[in-house]
């Protein structure tokens, strides 16, 4: 290399590049003689000497001597303007000479820009050196080395002092996407976490986001390169040296690369963004530090590496412009605390939606319980959807309430059908009546309640189920109706309806037993056959020809009600066709008969469910934590098959579809809202209550 390159660093080649301070003196003493020096006189108006290069002034293009320049600053904002300045400012490039670039990354102080000096420059300081603990390196400095034909990237150390931490890591990741060769410079006894986390991470953003933007930078290019290769990732080049410990080596069978690798796995990293990995480690104990071996590879890795191709510094500028104003913005800066909350707080973690508690280690033991202010997700397994009073919750209490049915000390489906149930609060008392009315009840949710859905912390006792399940309780009593009322056909139940039907119905209208064809079109009733009566004259009617309503106020219906079609087309006119109807109806009758009607309508519900099969609507009342009867294909405990011969059950505890086999247990379940001895698996059996 020519003498030339060194620039300000005048002729001290082998000394170290520090700034000398010279205080005025009158006469240096002719003792100089003695070491070869000329005789010097100094006047008051030469207070100093600065041996080192003015790194204000490094920006100077084609003076013909080596130094850096500032290619990008701490906030990524590109220093070079245009492509012809940047291939000026590499001095000693020819300009049909391609190139490679190499890069180094580091802590502050670890000696980045002191390794490229020595690596490129034979100890030139061309890239800026310092002992003082302010960072030296701030941004980006680029170099060209002729000799090599090398564009030398020195960048910001990881720990420097600055307010663009997130800015400055976006930053070396557009740096370490153009380089061909990524030195990572560590001192320390042994490499620390911080190395494997910056690596892996830019692995993975170099694959995720830098890959696709190379890959339209190449096709946009007129530089014949393949583009394939282009986006390939750069070497890694690990330069790690210490002072009492020894580098790493062979151990177990295994070489250092091994080793690294083992270590990002266990880190749960990878370094796939990387082509290659190298090592090497050196000991110094007395300083100089040897830099022959990473010099060495560093020439092998340029000369061989055919990972990328070598590109002109046209391409360089380009590429690295394009990354700039892809990946570039403001960043919301945000201080990492030093001890963050999940190193302090419980580590319990909600069952339904897998959120931590909030509270501090160890609130257990204060009798604190878990607590997370955010919202839960429902999870049918753990039914955690709880009713809340709106009052107490309107007064700033909210409480959460519980859903009780009339006299659930018996075990009987039939008050589930007529009874209904009660929501209790524990501040107001009773705040809803499923059976207030007959008819016209409204939804709790609309008018007392709301829905909350709670958080499940392990070894809590789940929500009560009592709420869930009342339809299962209705079918496990029907299951025993169904086949007795199957042996004697359908009849008794529809003449059960017929008869309180007639019980209640206005002086006016026509008994069902003497009902035996519509009055309008003939047609014969059969025994099973459905009757209605007109409710302006009284006759019994066929379901299709009584599908008009009319207000009949003279019979004291004074919203739309059923008629035939006779009476609708006299337009509420008493029919001469029709029988002795011609009184005013009484009010108190058509009262009995609205309540008949109520319950009527129950009994007509019981029986409809007695007209399917039990396994069509099974899956209807089936508790939310019951497993399907499509998805229970095998016992859960002895895996048979269910089929025709083995009928499937369903354990009121956990749920699963079991055989009779593994059945045989019966106990309460409260949890669960079975407060009475019912079906349990033998694996729920043996668990304590």
């Amino acid at each position: 290399m020519d003498d030339n390159c060194y620039g300000h660093l005048g002729h001290l080649k082998n000394q170290h590049k520090l700034p000398a301070i010279m205080t005025p003196v009158s006469t240096i003493s002719s003792a100089h003689s003695d070491f070869g020096l000329p005789d010097v006189t100094l006047t008051s108006h030469f207070t100093s000497l600065k041996l080192t290069p003015d790194y204000n002034d490094s920006d100077e293009e084609g003076d013909g001597h080596c130094h850096s320049f500032l290619l990008l600053d701490e906030k990524e904002r590109l220093k070079v303007s245009s492509v012809e300045t940047f291939v000026k400012r590499l001095n000693g490039y020819k300009s049909t000479d391609p190139v490679k670039v190499i890069s180094i990354f580091g802590n502050t102080g670890d000696g980045k820009s002191y390794t490229l000096n020595q690596c490129f420059f034979r100890g030139a300081e061309i890239f800026r050196t310092s002992s003082e603990q302010k960072a030296c390196t701030v941004g980006v400095w680029a170099a060209f080395d002729p000799s090599l034909n090398v564009v030398c990237l020195d960048t910001e150390g990881f720990s420097g002092s600055t307010a663009h931490n997130k800015q400055r890591t976006r930053l070396l990741l557009k740096v370490l996407a153009v380089s061909d060769v990524v030195i990572y410079r560590v001192k320390g006894e042994r490499l620390q976490d911080d190395m494997f986390n910056f690596l892996g991470s830019a692995s993975k953003s170099y694959i995720k986001h830098f890959q696709k933007a190379l890959l339209s930078v190449c096709n946009r290019s007129i530089d014949p390169i393949k583009c394939a290769d282009s986006v390939k990732g750069p070497t890694l080049c690990i330069f790690h040296e210490t002072r009492n410990t020894e580098p790493l080596g062979r151990y177990n069978g295994k070489d250092v690369s091994e080793q690294i690798q083992d270590r990002f796995h266990e880190l749960q990293l990878d370094i796939d963004g990387f082509s290659s990995l190298r090592y090497v480690g050196i000991q110094t104990i007395i300083p100089p530090t040897d830099f022959s071996q990473i010099r060495e590879v560093l020439n092998e890795e340029i000369k061989t590496n055919c990972n990328r191709p070598q590109r002109s510094p046209h391409i360089v500028y380009l590429t690295l412009k394009a990354l700039n104003d892809k990946f570039t913005g403001v960043i919301k800066t945000s201080i990492e605390p030093l001890f963050p909350d999940q190193h302090l707080t419980c580590p319990t973690v909600c069952q339904s939606c897998e959120q931590r508690c909030s509270n501090s280690v160890g609130h257990l033991k204060d009798n604190i319980p878990h607590f997370n202010n955010s919202k839960c997700r429902y999870q049918s397994q753990f039914e955690n959807s709880v009713y809340i009073c709106k009052v107490c919750a309107d007064n700033g209490t909210p409480v959460a309430v519980t859903t009780k049915y009339t006299n659930d000390n018996q075990n009987s489906w039939f008050k589930y059908a007529l009874s209904g149930y009660t929501i209790d609060c524990p501040q107001c008392g009773v705040i809803y009546r499923s059976k207030q009315y007959w008819y016209g009840n409204n939804d709790p949710e609309k008018t007392v309640v709301y829905t909350e859905t709670k958080h499940i912390w392990p070894g809590m006792d789940l929500p009560s189920s009592s709420s869930m399940n009342p339809a299962r309780k209705v079918l496990d009593g029907v299951t025993y109706l169904s086949e007795t009322v199957a042996s004697v056909s359908y009849e008794p139940s529809r003449l059960l309806s017929s008869w309180v039907a007639d019980q209640f119905a206005p002086k006016y209208w026509k008994p069902n037993a003497e009902i035996k064809e519509c009055i309008v079109c003939k047609l014969q009733f059969s025994s099973t056959s459905i009757k209605h009566h007109c409710r302006a004259c009284g006759e019994g009617v066929c379901d299709e020809c009584s599908k008009r309503t009319l207000c009949v106020p003279e019979r004291g219906w004074n919203t739309p009600v059923r008629v035939c079609n006779f009476c609708y087309k006299r337009s509420g006119s008493i029919s001469s066709n029709c029988s002795d109807s011609s009184s005013r109806g009484d009010e108190n009758e058509v009262g009995a008969r609205k309540f008949s009607e109520a319950v009527v309508q129950t009994l007509s519900s019981v029986a409809s469910v007695l007209e399917y099969p039990k396994n069509l609507i099974k899956d209807t009342a089936r508790p939310s934590y019951w497993v399907p009867d499509s998805e229970a294909l095998e016992c859960y405990i002895c895996k048979s098959e269910f089929g025709s011969t083995l009928i499937l059950h369903h354990c009121r505890g956990c749920g699963h579809g079991v055989c009779s086999g593994c059945s045989n247990h019966r106990k309460p379940v409260p949890h669960r809202g079975w407060p009475n001895p019912v079906r349990v698996c033998d694996l729920c059996s043996n668990q304590d209550t």
